[in-house]
Formats: structure tokens, sequence, C-alpha cells
């Protein structure tokens, strides 16, 4: 008995029956593929996290240039010496820290909760570098990072990432032009936290000043520009029992 093509019952049953394939197919690969996936955000956040500590394989004249996926765990293991979480102001050693959830964590912090707030402290040429994590709002969507500090409040480096910016503007925010900016900026203004902002009208496009708290904006890109402030004023507000720990001036 041949089947009736055109019935509108048969393209209902076929549709159910390919969803169910597919779905099933998607569910088994998405389980079997978990711990790579797990594996490969793992390695993702440790190039990440020395990246903003200066830990990279850039060149002068190269762009974003990451720790290889199959060295990046064993440099990640050299270069963080300890892990800690901040709660309520009380800083605390914790191994785990690198598997929290920073986005949940910074979420419960500002609106008032128990929050462990991740730091790293790596060390680079002899000299110990404190790495927080950074989470905030671009103009579409989240944006979100790593800073790293020496005990002056002197940036060594950052690593900015986006969810859902303009390419070719706010998505420029994880280039290298831009986060190169930030290296030498002091966190400081007369000894009280500043920040750095990001400035329409810095009017330094080389970037030669370094104690004036600001960096040139992205053109085109003020929304998410202001974001990027905004996280940084955020994670200062954060950390900052933290940070005054290890001042020195």
């Amino acid at each position: 008995m041949a089947i009736n093509t055109e019935k509108n019952s048969y393209t209902i049953i076929f549709a159910v029956i390919m969803v169910v394939i597919v779905g099933s197919v998607l569910a088994f690969l998405a389980s079997g593929l978990s711990d790579r996936i797990k594996e490969n955000e793992r390695f993702e956040k440790q190039q990440n996290i020395l990246y903003a500590m200066g830990v990279n394989e850039n060149t002068p004249d190269s762009g974003v240039n990451f720790i290889p996926t199959d060295v990046v765990e064993e440099r990640f293991n050299e270069r963080i010496k300890e892990q800690y979480v901040l709660v309520d102001g009380e800083v605390k050693k914790d191994d785990q820290a690198f598997a929290l959830d920073v986005k949940k964590q910074l979420a419960a912090f500002k609106n008032g909760k128990e929050a462990k707030l991740p730091i790293f402290v790596g060390e680079k040429e002899g000299e110990k570098i404190y790495v927080l994590p950074m989470y905030g709002k671009g103009l579409w969507d989240a944006i979100w990072g790593f800073i790293s500090v020496d005990k002056n409040m002197v940036i060594q480096g950052v690593y900015f990432d986006h969810k859902g910016e303009t390419a070719g503007l706010g998505a420029n925010i994880k280039l290298r032009f831009f986060m190169d900016d930030f290296i030498g900026e002091s966190l400081l203004d007369n000894g009280s936290y500043a920040g750095v902002t990001v400035s329409k009208t810095n009017n330094d496009p080389l970037n030669n000043e370094k104690d004036d708290n600001e960096v040139d904006a992205i053109a085109g890109s003020t929304i998410t520009g202001n974001g990027v402030t905004a996280m940084i004023k955020e994670t200062l507000k954060a950390y900052k029992p933290y940070l005054e720990t290890i001042r020195t001036n």
C-alpha cells in the first residue's frame, strides 16, 4: 500500500520522527564530548589568565597569540603559585578558586550576598603578579576578562572578551591594539582607586601618558567602552579589601 506523502498527517509524523532522531543524535554527541568540552574550557580560561599576566606568544607585530593548548596547563601550573578567594573581606587560600563561576560570584557580591571572589597569584620575572577576574555589560550582552596588577597597582596586562558586541567596533576590545594600551596604567590616582577610563577625549593615541588613568576609546564603540570602564571600577570595588593588603604605596 502506497503512502500518501501529500497528507498533512504524513508531514507532521515525519517532522516528529526527524526531531526525535536529530535530538537523540545531538544528545549522544553532547554526552560523549562533554569531557572534551570541559577540558577545552579549562584550557581557554588558563590561556586568558596567563595572557592577562603578559604570558603569551605575542611578537611585536603579531595579534593575540595565546600559550598553545598542548602546553598551557603545564605553563599555568608553573606560573600560578597560589589561588585564593575573597569572602566578606577575608582572604582565604583555596586551590579550587579556578573552578568558581565568576559571573555568579560577582552577581552575588553586587546583590549583597555572600560570594567567593577568585584571586590568582602568579609570578613573572621574579615578581608577584595578582590576577583578578572581571564581568560586566557591553552594548548588546556580557563582557568579561581578567586584569593583573603588581604590588604598586600598576596594570601588567588585561584580557577582554565579549558575547555579542558589534564586529569591527565593540568586538575590538579583545584585539591587541586595545588591550595593550592598559599595560603600565595605574589603578590609583593620588592614592585613591580610580580604575582606568576608556575615554573619547584622551588625546593620547600612542598611550604614552601612563598616569592619567585613561586609554583611548575605540571609534564608534562608546557604550562598549563605558562597559569596560564600569567593569574595571566594579572589580576594584569588589576586590579593594584584598588590594589593600598587597599595596606598597
